[in-house]
């Protein structure tokens, strides 16, 4: 009889469950352009750290500082003729004033003061029309600088680069071109301190998770290094193929070893760790909860010894994920257990190791 033999495995003190997830930034972006160039510089690379408002790039703005100048052109003159109206209007006012006063004492016709009268209203006109154009320059004015100042590309705030997708010479666009020969970024930037992590809890387990419970983390990377946690919120939507429930959880240490995408163990517990519990062995072990059977009305696992088999009697605690139990006693670390054991299975039974 062949049968599979996974190992025991230890697990967490006073764990109630415990799930597998990543590392997530809840703060990162993708630093690009705002408007279509050339790049110039990029002033980042991996690994670079930058701060809120820090240059990271550069575009050719050669088009862009010509359009600012025929801007500022095109104002300047529509001020001028501001100028020019409101010297006119100045003029045809004292002119109609002569007018009215020649005209009352006889001097020239009535019809000539009210055409004097009549030239100052249309030269106010002209010079209202003439300062609206002057705003609708000046507006253009602001325009081309923006899209000036947009050439410089900024870090939008503090962080870490964690990629670079530009080089110098590359066209960069807010738009995806299609054709493959422009860049929509340049660069991701990820806010270090707002890593936490993301695991999937089976829903059928999901009702043992409470926000705010203590937890606590062990780095794929780092397994050794267990990280005080706790969960920020469950988050109220289920994923239909996987039965799984997202759950955020907060790193309450902050280091330089934690990247975003690392793969964690996390372990949900009944009250937080002590400095003490955390240094302690575990307690239990983990097995796949289908090497537990009954026999006689009691949960036993079959422990392989050499080329035998042997019934002992087990106490399943907490459901793990991965169909995984907690068994505070019965089974030691680093033992062989047989994997869904058949009825037949009896304490002592002869059976074949399987080939490694």
């Amino acid at each position: 009889m062949a049968l599979a033999q996974p190992a025991a495995s230890a697990a967490s003190a006073g764990a109630v469950l415990q799930a597998t997830g990543y590392v997530t930034a809840r703060r990162q972006a993708t630093v690009s352009a705002q408007i279509t160039g050339t790049l110039t510089q990029v002033l980042i690379e991996e690994g670079d750290r930058v701060k809120q408002g820090q240059i990271v790039a550069r575009l050719d703005d050669a088009q862009y500082r010509a359009a600012l100048e025929a801007a500022r052109t095109q104002a300047a003159a529509a001020h001028a003729l501001v100028s020019q109206y409101q010297a006119q209007l100045a003029q045809n006012q004292r002119d109609a004033v002569r007018a009215e006063t020649l005209a009352a004492k006889g001097l020239i016709a009535r019809q000539d003061a009210e055409q004097a009268r009549t030239l100052v209203d249309s030269t106010r006109a002209q010079l209202l029309s003439q300062q609206r154009v002057a705003a609708s320059a000046d507006a253009q004015v602001v325009e081309a600088q923006v899209n000036f100042d947009y050439c410089v590309i900024h870090a939008p705030f503090d962080g870490v680069i964690t990629t670079k997708d530009a080089q110098v010479g590359e066209i960069v666009s807010p738009f995806s071109a299609g054709g493959g020969f422009t860049r929509t970024g340049i660069g991701t930037v990820v806010d270090m301190d707002s890593l936490e992590v993301d695991v999937d809890v089976n829903e059928a387990y999901i009702g043992r998770v409470k926000p705010d419970m203590p937890a606590e983390a062990v780095l794929d990377a780092y397994p050794d290094w267990r990280i005080p946690a706790h969960v920020i919120a469950i988050v109220p939507a289920a994923d239909r193929g996987k039965a799984t429930v997202k759950v955020r959880v907060a790193l309450e240490q902050k280091d330089a070893r934690i990247v975003p995408d690392m793969g964690v163990r996390v372990s949900f517990l009944e009250q937080k760790a002590t400095a003490t519990q955390a240094a302690a062995a575990p307690k239990g072990v983990l097995v796949p909860a289908a090497a537990i059977v009954q026999r006689d009305g009691r949960s036993v696992v079959f422990v392989m010894e050499g080329n035998r088999v042997r019934q002992r009697v087990v106490t399943p605690s907490a459901a793990i994920q991965g169909e995984l139990r907690l068994l505070p006693s019965g089974v030691e670390p680093g033992e062989g257990v047989v994997a869904s054991p058949p009825a037949s299975l009896k304490d002592g039974m002869r059976v074949a190791k399987p080939k490694e």
